[in-house]
């Protein structure tokens, strides 16, 4: 008898259906084709034990299982719980006849019970897009997979409720969330907010105008100036996620097996802080079967890279691409994935191996040249694309010892909102445009109209800095934020000479 069953593979960001063929006759022995990795070969113990545990057996009749398309390499124990089901119908010990409406995934153990699975949600959104009645996985993935509406999603926790269901129709529950509740959860109630930051006012300023545009921005200080502590804060002052976003970075991180357990749909902005010692391949994604890195893990959220010149060289050149395109490309020898990385980069450092600026009252001191050599360990190249330089100084005792709290984020939010809305209208013919960080030269020409005395403003700096082309764009995409906070659409010559005032790293002398 030959039965199919339906689970999926997930590629990147996106999920292919995968039809489980299972055919039993006369003979004996066990067949598992298709191109299944070794996690799926060894899928017959775990099916064996689990249903031995539950009352069934795997019969000693030759049973030949295709999983097609079978050019298509399937990797994972997700499909252990597809295969077991499609045994026992193909031989008879259920009856399922509704087999073919369902997509089926889940891991199985020993006792039947079933394991979570990675990539629920991609998985769900391509049931419904091909007309499946409904969607059976592990119960921890339920409320991931219940975001896609128009799909019956039931969440089970283990084997004999999905026999039950298909042998016997005793029905399970289906699992149904609301999506606007979970998506508005916890979104005022930041976890850090920027009333605890005390002092700091001009970082606070360059951290508004960075989250307002979407600009990447570094932080140049010594030990114990609030860099970290600033840069934990940024997330609480982005704009909310749309929808549309929401779903996106669930879906990245779905794939990569990052969402909590019995969480739905992601409503805060991610904010991924790697340590120094990272692999390029972990940061920006990759593998035998290639995962999603933590720039991608980052997307439409925050990536904070702290103590930049700790991490090797190599490691921060393979971030110049994905900061200009704003997603990665991994090639291998039979396939090609995409995933999206539209990320702000934060980054902090120490201006000398010491820790400190040129200070003779300091405890540890360095030289020039030391400072220097210090800082090359930056590429050029990279530090251009970072929009906004900022020079971090120690907070006086008067300020630490103050009472009064600062600003609020949801305070500070509200003025980049605002700003987010200017863009968002000026750009809403630009479909993969959404905030002034993201312009393409020709929308700089068009959007950053300079009168005459703003453009001897920018020569004059360009020509004594020395600064790049793509320094100019950047300083000109800040000057439009600074506007955009304003309210204003003209750009004048204190917007620039402001933008100009955060390119730390360009002056000459800015060691001290």
């Amino acid at each position: 008898m030959l039965k199919k069953v339906f689970g999926s593979a997930v590629f990147g960001v996106e999920a292919t259906t995968i039809t489980v063929e299972v055919n039993v006759d006369n003979g004996v022995g066990y067949h598992l084709v298709g191109l299944p990795d070794n996690a799926i070969k060894e899928s017959n113990f775990r099916i064996a034990a689990a249903l031995q545990n539950n009352g069934f057996k795997i019969p000693g009749k030759k049973i030949i299982i295709n999983m097609s398309p079978a050019d298509l390499r399937k990797e994972g124990s997700s499909y252990d719980l597809t295969l077991a089901i499609g045994i026992l119908a193909a031989t008879g010990q259920i009856h399922a006849e509704q087999l073919e409406e369902y997509l089926i995934m889940g891991e199985l153990s020993l006792d039947g019970n079933l394991q979570p699975i990675k990539g629920s949600l991609p998985i769900a959104i391509k049931a419904q897009e091909e007309g499946y009645k409904g969607f059976i996985l592990p119960m921890q993935n339920a409320k991931e997979a219940a975001i896609v509406s128009d799909l019956e999603v039931y969440g089970v926790e283990n084997i004999k409720q999905v026999i039950d269901f298909f042998d016997k129709n005793e029905p399970i529950e289906r699992t149904i969330i609301n999506v606007q509740e979970e998506f508005y959860k916890n979104l005022d109630f930041p976890e850090f907010d920027f009333s605890d930051v005390k002092g700091q006012e001009s970082i606070k300023r360059c951290m508004e105008i960075a989250a307002a545009g979407g600009h990447n921005i570094i932080l140049i200080g010594p030990p114990g100036a609030g860099k970290t502590m600033l840069a934990k804060r940024l997330p609480s002052i982005l704009p909310p996620m749309t929808m549309r976003e929401a779903l996106e970075t669930t879906k990245i991180h779905s794939v990569a097996g990052r969402v909590k357990d019995n969480t739905g749909l992601m409503s805060q902005r991610p904010f991924r802080s790697p340590h120094h010692t990272i692999s390029n391949v972990a940061l920006v994604g990759g593998g035998s079967y290639p995962q999603p890195g933590e720039i991608s893990l980052s997307h439409n959220g925050v990536l904070f890279l702290d103590e930049l010149p700790e991490f090797k060289r190599d490691v921060l050149e393979v971030m110049r691409q994905p900061l200009e395109d704003r997603e990665v490309t991994i090639s291998r020898a039979k396939f090609t994935v995409t995933y999206p990385s539209s990320f702000m980069l934060v980054a902090s450092m120490n201006p000398s191996p010491g820790g400190y600026f040129n200070d003779p009252n300091a405890p540890v001191t360095s030289s020039p040249a030391e400072m220097q050599r210090y800082l090359s360990k930056i590429s050029g190249p990279l530090l251009d694309r970072i929009d906004i330089h900022i020079e971090v100084t120690p907070v006086p005792f008067e300020k630490l010892s103050d009472e009064r709290k600062g600003e609020a984020s949801i305070d500070i939010r509200k003025r980049v909102t605002f700003a987010r809305e200017r863009q968002t209208k000026r750009f809403e013919e630009n479909q993969n445009v959404h905030y002034n960080a993201q312009m393409s030269s020709k929308q700089i020409r068009q959007y950053c109209i300079l009168d005459d005395a703003s453009k001897n403003l920018l020569k004059t700096a360009m020509e004594r800095l020395n600064l790049s082309a793509r320094a100019y764009d950047r300083i000109l995409k800040v000057s439009r934020t600074i506007a955009d906070l304003e309210g204003v659409e003209d750009l004048k010559g204190a917007h620039i000479s402001e933008a100009i005032q955060y390119r730390s790293l360009d002056r000459e002398g800015w060691l001290g």
